[in-house]
Parts: structure tokens; sequence; C-alpha cells
């Protein structure tokens, strides 16, 4: 536990460094803490703090920086963000209100990374909502013996086709049959609903129309399995302006390398999906961030009350951490309030 000064002269210095990228010394602290204190007390007080592993000394200099510990310490307990109001005037976020429509996600998804990098001036990155296969119409066409075309139609129009191979040859009589029978029973399931009803109902179906169905089924798995969630990135150029990273081409080396293994990055952003409000996760300080010089500032959307993806922005652990919770926080809700239909 700190003391109220210690306190205060830990909040100085963090917002010192992120403001100067400059290591903060114990005369700096004196004048822009406020606190009357001698040089050898504000010495002593870093030492306690540097003791905790809340601060720590680079060797070319007398200064002190934050680590990973230190900022997570202000970050929970000294920023003093507030979400704004939708209301709030500015430019990019009322482009993105005017602009945005329900009918265009991917739109809507793209120019979300846009803002977010611009405001941010880091990088900005955003999962696109992840369909869900709802099954509409499905046929079967036989092509030869023991060989038939599987079609599965979506709602949007998207049209999956396979080749399965079938136990006994079908004449194309039972085929429509068994295409008439589950159009009329299962249209406008989802996949997982339709699963779920076979599960119960697969005895006492029709041998062939159960195979056809247990076929189509794998097609449906295949097509979802192959429609993973998008992740849209912007900005990355922006980190080569960011002091902290341009004097170190191996720590851009590995940040466009992550960039590049956009599956490290999509498992960053499933973490905060699962969360509520915004979340920041800072380098070094667990497994979630894995370079130390990084930190993420996240949120997850809604469309029409249900978390679909999540959005952020990812620059230098030296970030203006409350501006970034301002910004990401309202365009989670703007993208949200565009893909909803409500």
């Amino acid at each position: 536990m700190l003391d109220d000064r210690a306190k205060r002269l830990l909040k100085t210095l963090v917002e010192r460094y992120i403001a100067d990228g400059q290591p903060v010394g114990s005369r700096t602290l004196s004048r822009a803490s406020g606190l009357e204190l001698s040089p050898a007390t504000i010495r002593n007080v870093m030492a306690d703090l540097e003791e905790l592993g809340l601060i720590a000394s680079p060797h070319t200099s007398a200064g002190r920086i934050p680590t990973a510990r230190g900022y997570r310490l202000f970050v929970d307990t000294m920023l003093t963000a507030r979400p704004r109001d939708l209301g709030h005037k500015d430019t990019q976020h009322e482009q993105l209100r005017e602009q945005w429509q329900p009918d265009q996600p991917q739109r809507v998804i793209t120019h979300a990374a846009q803002v977010l990098s611009n405001l941010s001036q880091f990088v900005g990155v955003v999962t696109a909502p992840r369909k869900t296969s709802v099954f509409h119409h499905i046929e079967f066409l036989r092509l030869s013996e023991r060989r038939v075309l599987v079609i599965l139609v979506a709602p949007d129009g998207d049209v999956q086709n396979r080749v399965v191979f079938t136990a006994r040859d079908h004449a194309q009589g039972e085929l429509i049959e068994a295409s008439n029978y589950l159009n009329a029973h299962y249209s406008g399931l989802t996949m997982e609903a339709v699963r779920e009803r076979l599960k119960t109902e697969i005895e006492a179906l029709r041998g062939e129309i159960a195979t056809l169905m247990q076929a189509a089924m794998k097609l449906g798995s295949e097509a979802e399995a192959g429609n993973t969630e998008q992740l849209v990135v912007s900005g990355e150029r922006n980190l080569l302006a960011v002091q902290d990273f341009s004097n170190d081409m191996g720590s851009l080396r590995k940040l466009f390398d992550l960039f590049e293994q956009k599956t490290q990055l999509m498992r960053l952003l499933d973490v905060s999906s699962r969360a509520e409000g915004v979340r920041i996760y800072i380098g070094g300080e667990s497994q979630v961030v894995p370079f130390e010089e990084l930190s993420i500032v996240s949120a997850p959307y809604e469309v029409d009350g249900q978390v679909v993806g999540t959005l952020g922005v990812i620059g230098p652990t030296r970030m203006a951490y409350e501006r970034m919770i301002q910004i990401v926080d309202i365009t989670s809700r703007l993208v949200g309030n565009a893909l909803s239909h409500k």
C-alpha cells in the first residue's frame, strides 16, 4: 500500500514520462507534483517505489521511468477518464455517424479501424462480426451412382456446394423428397440449432433423409469453419514515428511480425471480447500481451444487444491512456449503433 504522497509522486512521474518520453528526475518531480518536499525526501520515496517494482532507473540516466507494474497501478487507481456522451462533437466520429449504414458492415469495420488509428496516431484494430451460418434452403442433385451434389443456400444468398459420396445409390426422386422435407422442417435455423434437433430426431427420420442431412451438416460445419473472424488493422506505419520503437529496429520487426500474424492479434482481442467495457492490457505484466513495449486499449462492441466483436488501439506503453479510453469507448458504441438494426 502506498501513502498519498507516494501515490502523488508516482502519478506525476507517469504523467511526465508519458508527456515527455524522458526519465523523470527528482527536481522535475518536485516542481510538477506541487508537493513541498526536499530533494532528499523525494529521492527516498523514489527508492521505495523502485523497490516495489513500480519504477525503474535506466542505466544512462539518473531519472526514473514507470514499469509495467507502475503503469498498471496508475491505470487502475489514478486515471480519471470519463466516458463521453455520444452527442459529443468530434469531426471524425461525426463522419462515422453520417457514413455508416447497417447494410454495409465491411465499410463500417474498415472505417472504424481507420478512425481509431487517426485519432490515436497508433494502430487501430477491429474484429468483424462473425456471421452465423443459417440454413435457408438445401438441394440434393444426383451426379452419378453414389455421388450427390449438396447445395446449401444462406439467407443472404451465399451458396456452398460439395460433392458427397453416399452409402448407396439414390434416385433423383428420393433426393427431391429429402430436400423438400428438410426445407419444410429446418429452414431458417442456424446450423447449431439443426445439429441439436438432429440429435433427438435422427432416429425418427427415414434412413436416406438422415444420411443426407448429416452430409449437409458436414458441409455447413466446413462453411462455418472457413468463416473465421476477420481482423482489420489500420495504421501500422504510425509506429515508425513512435520514439519508443523507432530507435530499436528489433522491436519494430517484432511488432510488424505481430501484425502479419493476425491469428495472435485475434487471440489478444478475444480476451477483451469476454470483458465488459474498456480494458487496458499492458505489455510485460502477463502473457496476454507478449511485448513489453506494447499496450492495448480495447472494448467489445454489441449489435442488437449481443457482443459480436472487439476493437481497440495498439501502441506503446507510454501512451495517453485517458484519451485512448475515450477514443475506444465512443468508437465501440458508434460501431454497435451503426451495425444494429433496432
